[in-house]
C-alpha cells in the first residue's frame, strides 16, 4: 500500500497529508464509499456534524478490520452549537454517531462572527483535548483576525486551519499567518469544486501530459508540494484510486510557479464573515 506522507502538527501529533472528504455525500451512500476508500488505501477521513453522515463513516470504519491506530478521523462542531456546554454536547453526540472513543481532530466549522462565541467554543475544544477525547483541535474557515483573536485570548494554538484553497483562491494572507504560527493548512475544495475550468487550463494540462497523469492529479500534487493537507471528495471509486496515486511524480519549480500564478482571489464558497 502507498505510504501517505504525514505532516507534523504543533501539538506533537501528525496527520496524513492526503485523505478522503465526505462533504455532500449522501448519508445512505457514505458507508459504501468510505469502505471503497479504505480498500483503495485511504486512512484519513474528514466529516462534520452538518454533513449528516458521521454514522456512515463510523459503520465503515467499524466493519473495515483496520485498527483504530491506523485511522485519522476529523469531525467538526456546527454553527448552532457554539458556546461551552453546546460544544461539549455536540462533541459527545458526534462521538456517539461515529461509534468512537476519540477523534483525531475536532474543528470549529466556521467562526460565525455575528454570534461572537468562537473564543468560548475554542475553550470548550481545549477542555475536550485535555480530556484525551480529541487528540488535536483546530479551526475551519478562520481568517487572520479570527486566528489572531484566538492567539491573543486563549492558551492553545490551533493545530490546523481548514480553508477553501485551490489555484484560483490561495488565501495568501491566511496561509502565511498560519505558517508563521505553526498552524497546518488543510485545503477544502482543492480542485475548485467545478466552479471554474481549472482542469482544462494549460498550466494544468501541460504538466499532466508531461508526467503521464490526469489534470486532477497535477492539482493535488501542487497542494502536496506546497505542504497542504488535502482530502478530495469523489463518489467514483476509479477516481478515488486516481486521487490517491499522486506520490510517484514531482512537479518542477516552473510547473509549480505557473500553477501558483493562477491566483485571482477566486473564492467559490461563502466568505467566513458572512456565514452566521
Amino acid at each position: 500500500m502507498t505510504s501517505v506522507p504525514r505532516i507534523q502538527l504543533n501539538d506533537g501529533s501528525s496527520i496524513p497529508q492526503l485523505g478522503f472528504g465526505v462533504f455532500k455525500i449522501d448519508p445512505d451512500e457514505t458507508e459504501r464509499l468510505v469502505t471503497d476508500a479504505l480498500e483503495v488505501g485511504y486512512r484519513h477521513f474528514d466529516t462534520a456534524r452538518i454533513y449528516g453522515n458521521e454514522q456512515g463513516v463510523g459503520r465503515a470504519v467499524a466493519s473495515s478490520g483496520v485498527s483504530r491506530e491506523e485511522l485519522y478521523i476529523t469531525t467538526k462542531v456546527w454553527n448552532d452549537d457554539h458556546g461551552m456546554q453546546s460544544a461539549f454536547d455536540a462533541f459527545d453526540a458526534s462521538l456517539e454517531r461515529l461509534g468512537l472513543d476519540y477523534v483525531d481532530l475536532y474543528l470549529i466549522h466556521w467562526p460565525v462572527p455575528a454570534q461572537d462565541r468562537y473564543v468560548e467554543t475554542w475553550r470548550a475544544l481545549e477542555a475536550i483535548r485535555e480530556s484525551g477525547r480529541a487528540r488535536s483541535i483546530g479551526v475551519s474557515n478562520f481568517l487572520v483576525p479570527h486566528l489572531q483573536r484566538l492567539l491573543d485570548e486563549t492558551a492553545v494554538v490551533p493545530a490546523v486551519d481548514q480553508i477553501e484553497l485551490h489555484p484560483a483562491h490561495q488565501q495568501p494572507a491566511t496561509a502565511a499567518f498560519a505558517a508563521d504560527h505553526g498552524i497546518a493548512v488543510e485545503a477544502w475544495g482543492p480542485l475548485g469544486q467545478g466552479k471554474y475550468p481549472l482542469l482544462e487550463l494549460p498550466e494544468i494540462v501541460g504538466p499532466a501530459a508531461a508526467h503521464g497523469k490526469a489534470p486532477a492529479q497535477v492539482v493535488l500534487r501542487w497542494h502536496l508540494q506546497r505542504g497542504y493537507i488535502v482530502f478530495p471528495k469523489t463518489t467514483n471509486r476509479a477516481r478515488m484510486a486516481q486521487n490517491f496515486d499522486v506520490f510517484d511524480f514531482e512537479l518542477s519549480d516552473d510547473e509549480m510557479q505557473a500553477i501558483s500564478d493562477l491566483e485571482r482571489e477566486g473564492r467559490g464558497g461563502s466568505h467566513p464573515d458572512s456565514v452566521n
